[in-house]
């Protein structure tokens, strides 16, 4: 199951969206003075339950006292009219919380969901589905968490993870060999080293120049049929020997499974961040 660590600086985040909400204070709060609450979430469509462990850092901002009991596990599977979570403390509170809450695990629960379908297109491969840098300002660390949840990996989660040298650093440094020379010379000791190729050439000189990783952009799969075999044996040939991670971006969702059957390592798509629509969940209040 994913993981998401509460840090300092998530915390900090939690409550500068939880602030943006309520400005100067909740004018509806008098009336729920010195009530306590409960309520509990539903899940209003099907679909993978990703964000419910942010709920009790968001409420505890309010009310240190307050209790949530998940019923569901995050990347659990959810049917409509599930109960997902129950939540109990001062009424105010969870009046306060309830949008910011749900805003997030609707959104990240899209992607997760998004991610899962991806995913179960490519059940029974060796290929694996990985996210891109093509994320929200802001939500980078919760989108990625949303992706694993729903069985997705992540690829870079900055620009400090690996180096990956695109079309415009090839170009404005010489050439590939120049390029990694530069980058090996500098980067720390186990940082990769992935190089973007959009022809076959460019992807042999990668291989050939000492290149960790090669993302093969926008290649076809019968191109790609082709290729795969050469760059493992370039790879293999290589003085320092070792594999090579051979990775297909452009890929369009309908055609996973033949992009799986070329022997490529990972396709990469930012399809579940940027196209997934929001997962409907409701907040219920209990008497």
């Amino acid at each position: 199951m994913a993981e998401l660590q509460i840090t300092p600086p998530l915390r900090d985040q939690l409550q500068a969206w939880l602030q943006e909400d309520m400005g100067r204070g909740d004018l509806s709060a008098p009336a729920l003075a010195d009530r306590q609450g409960r309520a509990h979430w539903l899940a209003k469509a099907p679909g993978v339950f990703c964000g419910g462990v942010l709920l009790e850092p968001l409420l505890h901002l309010l009310d240190p006292a307050a209790r949530v009991s998940l019923r569901v596990a995050e990347g659990e599977l959810v049917q409509p009219g599930q109960r997902l979570l129950e939540l109990e403390g001062k009424a105010a509170a969870l009046v306060a919380v309830e949008r910011t809450a749900l805003n997030l695990a609707m959104r990240l629960s899209g992607v997760a969901t998004a991610t899962a379908d991806l995913v179960q297109q490519l059940r029974g491969t060796a290929v694996r589905l990985a996210d891109t840098r093509k994320t929200t300002p802001g939500l980078r660390q919760l989108e990625k968490y949303a992706v694993r949840c729903g069985g997705g990996i992540n690829h870079r989660l900055g620009l400090d993870d690996a180096a990956m040298l695109k079309e415009n650093h090839l170009a404005w440094s010489g050439g590939v060999v120049a390029a990694l020379a530069a980058v090996r010379a500098q980067a720390p000791w186990p940082a990769r080293v992935i190089v973007e190729a959009e022809t076959a050439a460019e992807a042999l000189a990668a291989v050939a120049a000492g290149a960790d990783g090669v993302l093969l952009d926008e290649f076809s799969p019968e191109a790609l049929q082709e290729l795969v075999p050469q760059l493992r044996s370039a790879a293999a040939a290589r003085p320092q020997g070792g594999a090579v991670v051979l990775e297909a971006s452009g890929v369009q969702p309908a055609q996973l499974r033949a992009y799986a059957a070329t022997g490529i390592d990972l396709i990469s798509t930012s399809a579940p961040v940027t196209r997934s629509p929001w997962l409907d969940l409701s907040m219920r209040f209990e008497p």
